[in-house]
């Protein structure tokens, strides 16, 4: 099935935006001949994923998060979430969705999952069935119902305007069959012709182990992965909202910031642990693997070319290309003279961050000190401290709250770097608290206090990008 393909994803808030969408990305000023040869991969209308599960940024429960709970509320909930499908539904109607075809989908689908889930409640109460039995598969039911209205709608809109879309539905509603994630793909564009047919595909895959259980909310980029490297794409474009810029405009400000034209997936990587995803860690493994390149593009600035990343770009020029970092880092820092020359000291340390399912962004060590930096929203981190201090009672823990900004660039082999970093932040009155670089010279990770951060970003941005 390989050809000259794309494959693109858009994002959940850019798909509640589709008839700039239609305007800036999918139709356009291109002709009927450069209409076809593109997969889209879509994202639920922004919101919905929350009111199906949970609110994202405040873990406010959804319709699932009061199933769990036990909560007979969830079918008000869900009654909420079928609201807000019609609404948007409402609001599409200029763009000639068929308003009752898309209602009757949206009440076909939601209906199926009352049922469901009040039979589930009916067998619950007989009281032979643990959380683990049932919780895992009524998350991934839920999670589907938002892509596949977002993509029924889509391609009843793209008819609408004389394109021939064709509805790629992944999330096995009502399919009984269950197999990995490759066979699903496969199955899924089994007679698709790329080059008269625009695939409109769910960013929700049904397999056998679960999208939801392997990948949480980060499962569309995914499922954009998996359709690149299975239909053979000659590149993956992710639209966002903005531009991967040498830093945050609102923070250092519109007019100071660049667009990144060309990185690699290395760099994607350092950014993704800082949660400035270009893409999901997991997901670009499998394309950087089969040498498919992403572009990551503004939806809104359809002329801007984006962000190439590629397997072995490297910058012809030393020089760094991105400032950022986030402000919501703890500093777990374990003093213990005991350390000194002790061979295998920091094991307890770290099986106490894999027991608890943390996973740290950065390391400092010195003879006596191990300092592990951890995102503060680690929903076990207070279980994590005191396994720590259980496991090394001579040790003295201490837990910060602290900034981490960065320096990153994918070839930063210059003489004087770190002196020039230390410079400007000394200079503006800022202390480094703690610094690492590993000898790959990628990412050069400066620890601040929290009021230092974002004057911190500021600073190493007028060093390294704006002069």
């Amino acid at each position: 099935m390989a050809g000259m393909h794309t494959v693109e994803k858009i994002g959940g808030t850019s798909m509640s935006r589709f008839g700039e969408i239609m305007a800036n990305v999918i139709i356009g000023r291109r002709s009927a001949a450069d209409m076809y040869n593109r997969v889209f991969v879509v994202s639920a209308y922004g919101g919905i994923t929350n009111l199906l599960l949970e609110n994202k940024k405040n873990g406010a429960p959804g319709v699932y998060g009061r199933f769990a709970a036990g909560d007979a509320a969830w079918e008000e909930a869900l009654e909420g979430v079928r609201a807000r499908m019609i609404e948007f539904n409402r609001s599409f109607a200029p763009l000639g969705l068929d308003q009752t075809d898309a209602d009757q989908f949206v009440n076909e689908r939601l209906n199926g999952i009352r049922d469901c889930l009040r039979d589930l409640v009916h067998i619950l109460s007989y009281g032979h069935f643990n959380e683990r039995d049932y919780l895992p598969p009524t998350r991934e039911l839920l999670s589907a119902v938002g892509e596949a209205h977002s993509a029924f709608n889509s391609v009843l809109i793209l008819r609408a305007r004389g394109v021939n879309a064709r509805l790629v539905d992944l999330t096995g509603w009502k399919d009984s069959e269950s197999t990995d994630l490759d066979s699903a793909v496969r199955r899924g564009f089994e007679g698709v012709d790329f080059a008269r047919e625009m695939p409109i595909v769910t960013g929700y895959a049904k397999f056998d182990e679960g999208i939801m259980t392997h990948f949480d909310r980060g499962y569309s980029e995914i499922t954009f992965s998996k359709v690149a490297v299975i239909t053979g794409a000659r590149e993956g474009i992710i639209h966002k909202e903005y531009h991967l810029s040498s830093g945050d405009p609102a923070v250092i400000g519109a007019d100071k910031v660049k667009v990144i034209g060309n990185t690699n997936f290395d760099i994607a990587d350092q950014l993704s642990d800082l949660e400035m995803e270009a893409i999901h860690p997991k997901a670009s493994k499998e394309m950087e693997l089969c040498s498919i390149p992403i572009r990551v593009k503004n939806a809104f600035d359809p002329e801007d070319a984006g962000t190439l990343i590629q397997r072995d770009y490297v910058s012809p020029e030393p020089r760094v290309e991105i400032i950022c970092g986030r402000n919501d880092i703890i500093a777990v820092e374990c003093y213990d003279p005991e350390m000194v020359g002790k061979a295998g000291y920091d094991f307890g340390l770290v099986k106490a961050f894999a027991d608890t399912g943390i996973s740290f962004i950065a390391k400092n060590t010195n003879a006596n000190t191990i300092t592990h930096m951890v995102p503060e929203k680690a929903k076990r981190l207070n279980e994590c401290v005191e396994l720590v201090r259980r496991s090394l009672p001579g040790a003295q823990v201490r837990v910060q709250p602290v900034g981490m900004v960065c320096v990153i660039g994918s070839n930063m082999k210059i003489p004087g770097l770190l002196f020039r970093a230390a410079k400007a932040l000394a200079s503006a009155g800022i202390n480094v608290l703690g610094m690492d670089q590993a000898m790959r010279q990628v990412n050069m990770q400066f620890i601040v206090a929290r009021e230092d951060f974002s004057r911190a970003l500021r600073e190493l941005h007028r060093e390294f990008v704006e002069s």
